[in-house]
């Protein structure tokens, strides 16, 4: 059985006082959490104002990256060891916007996923495609290539305990978006992709995460499909009352 996860990416935003209220809001929203697990994961800067409020309850504090390198001369980066000295529990590697904007390649968040998983954290890799690659019909291939581009590095037995997140570049800010059918296919196609990569009893165990524009009002019917085991939400995990909407949909059972 894999438990659901709902992984709030709240990205940068928010000054500290915001990303307070933010956790105290979602404290009240969600005091109980049952079959489901939920994490949230605000810039750096906020992590240690944000585990106060959440401290005592089931919400899990998650981060937005991590170095390619133990403690060491990285000027500009943040060491696992320093994330799980926190208390944080997932990192989010491999995100678009980092290969985007960042130009991280499968090398760099290899070397990130490996020390995350050193460190005891919960590694959540993004794979996805952009609107031109799906447009060209080579969303599979594009997808594939990036979970192989790390598994090739890593090893097959690599992945650990880690989650892989889902996450269609291009029905994000384009106006286009993905039907649970098509989330369902895309992640259909990442399991049987894992079962050669890890062999079936991993990839069916293995929890992928939905991460395109997940929203409260699409929610239940992204979750209720098969092998979507939860979300990594982007701008909804802003709002604690739509991010906690989102949590109640995940079915139960």
């Amino acid at each position: 059985m894999r438990t659901p996860l709902i992984a709030g990416n709240w990205k940068m935003n928010g000054l500290r006082s915001d990303a307070v209220r933010l956790a105290d809001e979602l404290a009240r929203h969600l005091p109980d959490l049952h079959g489901v697990e939920v994490v949230v994961c605000p810039p750096f800067v906020h992590l240690e104002a944000v585990k106060q409020p959440l401290t005592g309850t089931a919400i899990a504090i998650g981060a937005q990256n991590c170095a390619d390198a133990a403690l060491g001369a990285r000027t500009g980066e943040v060491a696992a060891e320093m994330l799980a000295d926190l208390g944080v529990r997932h990192v989010i590697l491999g995100h678009s916007e980092r290969r985007e904007y960042y130009a991280e390649d499968d090398r760099v968040i290899a070397a990130r996923y490996q020390r995350a998983m050193a460190s005891g954290l919960v590694p959540i890799l993004c794979v996805g495609e952009t609107l031109e690659q799906r447009d060209a019909g080579r969303s599979e291939a594009i997808v594939e290539a990036q979970i192989r581009g790390i598994t090739d590095l890593i090893g097959a037995d690599g992945l650990g305990a880690g989650v892989i997140a889902y996450e269609p570049v291009w029905a994000i800010g384009t106006g286009r978006t993905a039907s649970a059918e098509q989330a369902q296919s895309m992640h259909r196609f990442i399991r049987e992709c894992l079962a050669t990569i890890e062999g079936h009893d991993g990839a069916a165990e293995r929890r992928l995460l939905y991460g395109g524009s997940m929203k409260p009002d699409n929610a239940a019917k992204l979750l209720a499909m098969e092998d979507v085991d939860g979300g990594l939400v982007g701008g909804a995990s802003l709002n604690a009352e739509g991010f906690a909407a989102i949590c109640a949909a995940v079915p139960r059972g």
